[in-house]
């Protein structure tokens, strides 16, 4: 009886860490160290260097079992995907930080606002704003899912790498005037950003090195792979929807 309790606590004990070795870790070499990117659900992921965590967009039904708590989190709009309070309390801790775009510290009264077009220095990271809105596509006639200036996508620069989230957005100018993009999380999924075929045409304008399609809920990802065949842009393709056990 003694050695199944032991047993029993064990394999509790080891529960958190084979849920989070059973996610598919990006590790992208820096001149500062490793960057380490997991991606957790449809628009979350964490990021890992230097010894600071951060988190995009911690949302339900996100599982953060055996994950570490925030240093910084990032939120780049109001809906409830991107921006959850459950979530958020779930990975902070005393001292994390958070910044948001204006819309969205009028809800998350902790966070502080950065905005399209601003660039801060956090924690080793150059951490940009970059606009993400629909130009097309809404609810209704004259109105969009993401209106221009509400919502941001990031690039995070650390040791010599640029890695960009787009956050929710159509293949917008602003993504088309990147440039030396190390590694783009782009998101497509209908109605609410952009088809798979759009996202490709939008990725091959800034041509980063590594494309990874995040948020994409529903889309066809062969289309996605398939625009950008011979561009010399690595797709890479993540389980970013697990099945619960």
């Amino acid at each position: 009886m003694r050695w199944m309790t032991i047993l029993v606590t064990c394999a509790l004990l080891a529960a958190p860490i084979m849920a989070q070795d059973s996610r598919p870790t990006q590790t992208f070499d820096t001149s500062r160290g490793p960057v380490k990117i997991t991606p957790i659900y449809h628009a979350s992921l964490m990021i890992d260097a230097g010894g600071k965590i951060i988190y995009l967009d911690p949302a339900k039904p996100s599982d953060f079992t055996g994950l570490p708590p925030a240093d910084l989190i990032l939120l780049t709009d109001i809906h409830g995907d991107h921006m959850d309070a459950d979530s958020i309390a779930k990975v902070s801790k005393a001292g994390t930080e958070i910044w948001a775009p204006a819309a969205v510290a009028k809800t998350v009264t902790a966070a502080k606002v950065i905005s399209n077009g601003e660039t801060k220095n956090w924690g080793g990271f150059t951490i940009e704003a970059i606009a993400m809105y629909n130009m097309k596509r809404g609810p209704s006639a004259g109105t969009f899912y993401h209106d221009k200036g509400r919502g941001n996508g990031y690039v995070l620069t650390y040791g010599g790498k640029r890695f960009y989230f787009s956050g929710d957005t159509e293949g917008v100018p602003e993504m088309r005037a990147l440039r030396n993009i190390d590694v783009a999380f782009v998101c497509m999924n209908l109605p609410y950003t952009m088809p798979p075929d759009e996202a490709a045409d939008a990725v091959k304008a800034f041509h980063p090195k590594i494309v990874i399609p995040y948020h994409y809920r529903g889309s066809d990802l062969s289309v996605f792979q398939k625009g950008l065949e011979g561009t010399g842009i690595e797709v890479r393709l993540l389980d970013w929807y697990p099945k619960a056990p």
